[in-house]
């Protein structure tokens, strides 16, 4: 098991946030680095403690929406 931060316990201020240019520019999930990890928020509510990924996970969710994994979701 990979032992990860308490998010509640980060700093997020220094976080550049970013989001998809495909989620029209309203409501969505936006990701920053924090030190190794990545961080995964809601824009529309800034302010709550973000969610906290290894990279290695990052790259296990993306690959799968990248191989359709998630299509059903839709």
């Amino acid at each position: 098991m990979i032992n990860k931060p308490d998010p509640a316990e980060l700093d997020f201020s220094g976080v550049s946030w970013a989001k998809s240019p495909f989620s029209g520019g309203g409501n969505c999930v936006e990701f920053g680095v924090i030190g190794q990890y990545v961080a995964i928020r809601d824009s529309k509510n800034p302010t709550q403690t973000p969610l906290v990924y290894t990279r290695t996970e990052i790259a296990s969710l993306l690959d799968g929406a990248k191989s359709g994994a998630f299509d059903h979701l839709r």
